[in-house]
């Protein structure tokens, strides 16, 4: 029996261990999935808060429930850890770190970089090692690969077996998590296909495998750049309705009547989370290298940056129109999420619109029932409790995330004036503005 053959049946009777590096919005829902079929899963966290939460069942993500944490570390499935020289117990590691953007837009592969070198210390042979963090075409192959075989001193597709694998975690979906959203993976050999293959569906219901890490690397790109060019387009058309005295809203829903050729989007104050507003950079930062321009994407992402500006815009206009400067006036933001109904807060459109409100004069103070804390810029902000008193004594409400817990009728009654970003308020009044 070959040494492949040899680890697919230790796959298939489940006597393996999964590494997972990074316990956030995608790895650890990712290692509870894992965890949940009886696979022992060990948890990487240079965070020692996060790791000690894990191990003492204190769950902080969302999309993982207190039941199922406290159910597969009781049973001894997963275990964090900040020690990263058991990764040589694992016979496969995925990593789930973070992939910002430096001061210039550029991408930051300082955590891809330190995991691979990590890895490529304690590593044993025959290992499978994916890559899931966002990033750009050839980044597994030609950014990951000299690190790891350098690290370790083995050579890929001998010694071990390395691939890529988009996370597609859409936070706070109750329709589709971990296990029943289809993950593309794609390998550098067939062999690491395969061996992929197997693992990862211990963890996920069905496996789109691909040619080649780049072309998986690109699905990632293609899915969120999908996305930000057509809602850029929407947001654009938004504020031309808006001069036009044109029910954006309206027309999207006569729109979507159209049994074929068309995909409802909706406009809103920016784009946010870690995906969609980032995206488009990794892939530019690439492209630059081929010498290739890429002017449509260019424009979307321009036209994104710009919402939270013209937002602003839109408060002072709604301010104007009571008589009122935005300087010296009260302003409270109601959610500063990136979507409705989750705790997360990266790339809010809210958070931009708030600095340069405050910069301009006003008060800021918001209420979001999921984040009681933020910083935006240099000032902290806490938030405050939604009152009678408070919508009164606002100049100006701004509905930044439709949070579900919010009472519309309630907002517009108590309020003097509402500026309505999300279309949360269905019913005309006067006291409305809206995007």
């Amino acid at each position: 029996m070959n040494t492949v053959n040899e680890i697919l049946g230790k796959i298939e009777r489940n006597q393996f261990i999964v590494g997972i590096v990074g316990l956030g919005y995608v790895g650890l829902p990712l290692a509870v999935s894992f965890a949940g079929k009886k696979v022992k899963t060990i948890g990487f966290e240079k965070s020692a808060t996060k790791a000690s939460h894990v191990n003492n069942k204190i769950n902080y993500i969302g999309d993982v429930t207190d039941a199922e944490l406290k159910e597969v570390v009781e049973a001894n499935f997963l275990e964090a850890t900040t020690d990263f020289t058991r990764m040589k117990e694992c016979d496969a590691i995925l990593i789930c770190v973070p992939t910002p953007l430096d001061q210039f837009k550029k991408p930051n592969m300082d955590y891809i970089e330190t995991s691979c070198r990590e890895i490529g210390k304690y590593m044993k042979r025959n290992t499978f090692i994916c890559l899931e963090s966002t990033t750009y075409p050839t980044t597994t192959e030609d950014f990951m690969l000299p690190i790891i075989e350098k690290e370790s001193g083995f050579k890929e597709g001998k010694d071990f077996w390395l691939a890529f694998s988009p996370e597609r975690v859409d936070p706070g979906n109750k329709q589709f998590g971990t296990r029943n959203t289809p993950k593309v993976l794609g390998a550098m050999t067939e062999e690491g296909l395969e061996i992929g293959k197997a693992i990862y569906k211990y963890a996920i219901d069905t496996i789109y495998p691909v040619s080649s890490p780049k072309v998986a690397e690109m699905v990632k790109i293609l899915e969120n750049t999908y996305r930000l060019i057509n809602i850029s387009l929407i947001n654009e058309l938004a504020l031309l309705c808006g001069k036009m005295d044109i029910d954006i809203w309206e027309v999207i829903e006569a729109a979507k009547t159209k049994p074929y050729g068309f995909q409802a989007f909706y406009p809103g104050p920016g784009i946010g989370g870690h995906c969609i507003p980032l995206d488009p950079f990794y892939l530019e930062h690439i492209a630059k290298k081929f010498n290739f321009d890429l002017t449509m994407i260019h424009t979307a992402g321009h036209i994104d940056m710009m919402m939270p500006h013209r937002m602003t815009l839109k408060i002072a206009s709604a301010l104007n129109r009571q008589q009122k400067s935005i300087n010296g006036s009260q302003v409270l933001f109601l959610g500063i999420a990136y979507k409705p109904n989750i705790d997360d807060e990266r790339e809010s459109p809210a958070l931009r619109i708030m600095d340069e409100v405050s910069k301009k004069g006003a008060k800021v103070i918001y209420h979001d029932p999921f984040i009681s804390s933020t910083r935006v810029g240099s000032s902290t902000y806490q938030s405050v409790d939604l009152t009678k008193q408070l919508l009164n004594d606002s100049d100006c409400v701004v509905i930044t995330t439709n949070h579900q817990v919010f009472d519309s009728d309630f907002i517009v009654k108590e309020s003097k004036l509402v500026v309505d970003l999300r279309n949360a308020i269905k019913k005309s009044s006067d006291k409305v503005y809206k995007l």
